[in-house]
């Protein structure tokens, strides 16, 4: 499927849910794709990207910097706390913020540094013992806790559980966000992003379906 087809279907899904065309952010899940595929979906005028590990991201990105304007870069995969320097001085948003630890690690660096990227917050809404994430009872205690730490708390983040209903769990996602007065939902993928779109995702998470399937783990 190319990346037109993506945002057709995108701009088609948005205005199914009577949204405005252009307000779902389309996230191209770049992780363990060769820089050639990468450079063919920069070359279509395309600017926002993920990526799943600090490593890998500052392997890639910092050469594509220097040739294309605009980059839009989010770390979307777990982030353990020694690597969060990096991933602030690497990244735009990083959707994983899931630990207490991680909350107090960027308060102390945004800091140091004058500045955060913006934050989602991952809730575990399937409650998946092998999942980061918080939990949906402590959800917002945790939010409430980032914002008091003054950290750039943009909305929430979710992966469901492959062998459930994925609007079941995107619209869990949406009621915490709304009663805590948070706009961004990160949610939805390839297979179920038009769901997440009625749900009112703001951001979703496309890869294969954009770049063909992965070269390696």
């Amino acid at each position: 499927m190319s990346l037109d087809e993506i945002k057709s279907r995108i701009n088609a899904a948005e205005q199914a849910a009577g949204r405005a065309v252009g307000s779902v952010r389309l996230i191209a899940v770049s992780k363990v794709q060769p820089n050639e595929r990468v450079e063919a979906v920069l070359n279509q005028g395309h600017r926002c990207f993920g990526e799943n590990r600090v490593q890998e991201a500052a392997g890639k990105w910092p050469a594509f910097r220097e040739r294309f304007d605009g980059l839009d870069l989010h770390l979307i995969g777990p982030l353990q706390t020694n690597k969060a320097r990096q991933a602030m001085e690497l990244c735009d948003v990083i959707h994983s913020l899931d630990r207490l630890k991680l909350a107090n690690t960027f308060a102390r660096l945004a800091q140091e540094r004058g500045g955060c990227p913006d934050l989602f917050i991952q809730v575990n809404t399937g409650e998946e013992p092998q999942k980061a994430g918080i939990l949906p009872a402590d959800a917002d205690r945790f939010i409430a806790n980032c914002l008091d730490m003054d950290l750039p708390v943009q909305g929430l983040m979710c992966i469901p559980p492959a062998d459930e209903e994925p609007s079941l769990h995107f619209a869990l996602l949406a009621k915490i966000a709304t009663r805590n007065g948070l706009a961004g939902l990160s949610m939805g993928m390839s297979s179920d992003f038009e769901s997440a779109i009625a749900l009112g995702a703001t951001h979703i998470r496309v890869g294969s379906a954009i770049f063909g399937p992965r070269v390696a783990s």
